[in-house]
């Protein structure tokens, strides 16, 4: 047994590239020199401090550099909102022009030395940032803001010019929101609004405007941080401050691409650890989307696969659609944590219940079925002919009397529902108007969620407007199907942070024994041959056949005569990937005779195709198991990556496969051989015995071991196939091919 496979790592942090254990210097964490206690065993961080923003999102004094009143000037539209916006929070700004002795009526600086006192943030509308920054830096502000475009969003020229502008970024100690950035940080903000809020991250700003918008249907909203081409701050630096706010209930989140993988992991799970949700578009599923994300920020989209295993991993719910990121951050802030996982259904149409009954069904969540006594404390207000079972059919919601708040109480009071979700596909006064006052009553009484799904196409009723949006404790949908999805994200989310661990608690911060015998064998930009990659495992205790590497005819007998008959023989070298193909495998041989011709015709091929070989391995012949695949592979984003799944020669026509980026545990080892659709496999099927899952879980740790040890010197390792055997009899790895960087 290895010291400890139970932990790893990925990338690194802000200003911190991805580096091979000891081969610089420790990287920086959010601005400060890493100690070595704060990283892994590959170098990278472990812990990124939360910045504090207070200043940047509530200063006491700003300077406007590049302000204006000239009418017909693009800068005095800015100048004018930023006046207006510093009025309403109280903070005195200063405007800073080279030629003009007041804007708006409030005195001019000259340049950002002349300014009268020393400014928390400034904000720069000026073609080219980079010469206010060492400015800024020596008049010790703490924050800018840059609206300037141009940069890596418009190609490589672009590129280099943000570049130069981090750089003097990073030499100031200011901390820079932008470039190709806006006004988003600076809306007017609804201040007599309550309960928890949502905070928003979007890196194109217009998509951030549905989400704002809520606060018209009476949502709360905290803070806007529009992060553009992230230069300096990033969204994993307002991941980690709003998770700090006692205000923030959720987090909403527009991101097109990650800046730094391991940045981002780590303030997810400071989320995680606050038991704040995440809820995230993360555009770049599709190849065009990756494409135009990459062109619009500058930055890289990385493997969608990757991205959503990441995500998972750390509880940041990901959705597709700008409606979905509303209603699903809306009830995420709204409700409070689950007293039971059960959803009950209302309705005043069996049909209307039985569709959404079915849609929920399906959408995972659990609907109990009622209990005989509260069938029968139910049918007291409900007529004995309608269903009471869940969904509950009433018939048409009472309303000249208690009936219709008792019902609602009653479903409610039931130990096993967690969630009532009552759809009005239409207005129908004043039936209608009676069941949203009555559902509003019950949501403050209540501390179970209550979420209504109001189909009307108009929107204008006063039920809707007046009587569900005046209320902070009803969470009100437009659609079944946003309704469904969302309650389903809240009891994920609540399961997932009730039981969350860090892994980067547990990562490993000290090599291995194993990584000395293993960087041995590594051979900087080659393909290893079998048997080299075998000794590769071998050296972090991962099991393969009994084998010899044999130059010869003679020598193959001898060797299947040790090994033990039957035997399979295979070419080795170093260029080869795909043996099988090749004619380079023989299985079930059983006698010297046929080793012998074996061994000639693997030789001959390899002449034929130009192969060079080290020579044949003779193996033990590992049958009565399930071929499984146990590969890592370098992200360019996230760093090492370890994917476990269906193995043999159809491995990549199948593409049955789970990833997960390192560190985890044995827990999400167990989770990725349950997202298989071939899962049924490992537990037995037709007679055949259950694998031996405990041994596959241990590859899989051990792999993410080697992958995280050696760094960015392993491009590729997979083990293919990884015979996993019965219960109680370990796992073999039966081929392996590792590509060096």
């Amino acid at each position: 047994m290895l010291g400890s496979t139970h932990g790893t790592l990925t990338t690194d942090s802000r200003r911190a590239r991805v580096v091979a254990c000891g081969e610089q210097p420790a990287p920086a964490v959010h601005g400060r020199p890493a100690e070595p206690d704060d990283l892994d065993v590959s170098g990278r961080p472990l812990y990124c401090e939360v910045p504090d923003l207070d200043r940047l999102f509530r200063p006491e004094s700003l300077a406007v550099i590049g302000a204006s009143d000239a009418e017909g000037r693009p800068n005095t539209g800015i100048t004018r909102r930023l006046v207006d916006w510093a009025g309403r929070v109280g903070a005195r700004l200063h405007p800073v022009h080279p030629s003009r002795p007041s804007v708006f009526g409030l005195p001019c600086s000259r340049t950002v030395a002349d300014l009268p006192e020393q400014v928390d943030l400034a904000v720069l509308l000026v073609a080219d940032p980079l010469p206010v920054i060492e400015e800024l830096a020596q008049a010790k502000v703490k924050f800018a803001v840059v609206f300037a475009s141009g940069f890596a969003e418009t190609g490589d020229e672009g590129a280099a010019a943000q570049a130069r502008l981090t750089a003097a970024v990073e030499r100031s100690g200011l901390r820079l929101l932008g470039p190709n950035t806006n006004l988003n940080a600076f809306e007017r903000f609804r201040d007599d609004l309550d309960g928890p809020a949502i905070a928003l991250i979007t890196q194109s700003g217009h998509q951030g405007r549905p989400v704002f918008a809520l606060q018209e249907l009476g949502v709360r909203l905290s803070h806007w941080a529009p992060t553009g081409n992230e230069a300096d701050l990033e969204t994993a630096d307002f991941l980690s401050y709003f998770a700090e706010r006692p205000e923030v209930g959720a987090i909403a989140a527009y991101v097109e691409g990650i800046k730094d993988g391991r940045a981002f992991l780590l303030a997810a799970d400071r989320c995680a650890r606050r038991k704040v949700p995440v809820v995230a578009v993360k555009v770049g599923r599709t190849e065009a989307g990756a494409r135009t994300a990459a062109s619009h920020t500058g930055k890289l989209t990385g493997a969608d696969a990757v991205v959503d295993a990441a995500l998972r991993q750390y509880g940041v719910i990901r959705v597709d659609g700008l409606d979905e990121l509303q209603d699903t951050a809306t009830l995420l802030a709204r409700a409070r944590p689950p007293r039971a996982d059960g959803v009950a259904v209302y309705s005043i149409s069996g049909g209307t219940g039985a569709h959404v009954a079915d849609l929920a069904a399906g959408a995972g969540l659990r609907l109990p079925v009622l209990s005989e006594a509260k069938q029968a404390e139910l049918h007291q207000w409900i007529p004995e002919y309608l269903s009471v079972a869940n969904p509950v059919d009433n018939g048409g919601h009472p309303v000249g009397d208690e009936r219709g708040p008792r019902i609602i109480r009653a479903i409610l009071d039931d130990p096993s529902v967690g969630v009532l979700i009552c759809p009005v596909t239409g207005p129908f006064p004043p039936l209608s108007d009676k069941l949203a006052q009555d559902l509003v009553d019950a949501a403050e009484r209540t501390d179970k969620l209550v979420c209504v799904v109001w189909g009307s196409p108009v929107g204008t009723e006063r039920a809707y407007r007046e009587v569900l949006l005046g209320s902070s404790r009803v969470v009100t949908f437009r659609t079944v199907a946003n309704c469904v999805s969302a309650v389903r994200a809240y009891l994920d989310h609540h399961r997932f942070v009730d039981g969350y661990r860090s892994p980067f608690d547990e990562a490993p911060r000290t090599p291995s024994p194993s990584s000395r015998k293993a960087r041995a064998l590594l051979r900087p930009g080659q393909q290893l041959s079998e048997h080299a990659a075998k000794q590769l495992l071998r050296a972090y205790g991962i099991r393969v056949p009994r084998e010899q590497l044999v130059t010869s005819a003679a020598a193959a007998v001898r060797a299947a005569g040790l090994v033990g008959y039957p035997v399979v023989m295979k070419a080795s070298g170093a260029r080869i990937a795909h043996k099988t193909e090749l004619g380079l495998v023989k299985i079930g041989l059983t006698s010297a005779s046929q080793v012998r011709d074996a061994y000639r015709e693997l030789t001959d091929i390899a002449r034929y195709e130009d192969i060079a070989l080290d020579g044949v391995l003779v193996c033990q012949m590992v049958e009565r198991g399930v071929e499984m695949v146990v590969g890592a592979s370098h992200d360019p984003l996230f760093g090492p990556t370890v994917t476990v799944g269906l193995g043999g020669v159809l491995v990549e026509v199948l593409r049955d496969t789970a990833v997960r980026v390192p560190p985890f545990g044995e827990e999400q080892v167990r989770g990725m051989c349950a997202e298989l659709r071939g899962r049924a496999l490992l537990d037995g099927v037709r007679g055949r015995p259950p694998a031996d899952l405990d041994a596959l879980v241990e590859v899989v740790l051990r792999v993410q071991r080697m992958a995280l040890e050696l760094g960015d010197e392993l491009a590729e390792l997979d083990v293919n196939p990884l015979m996993v055997l019965p219960r109680g009899q370990g796992a073999v790895a039966l081929d392996a091919l590792v590509v060096c960087r």
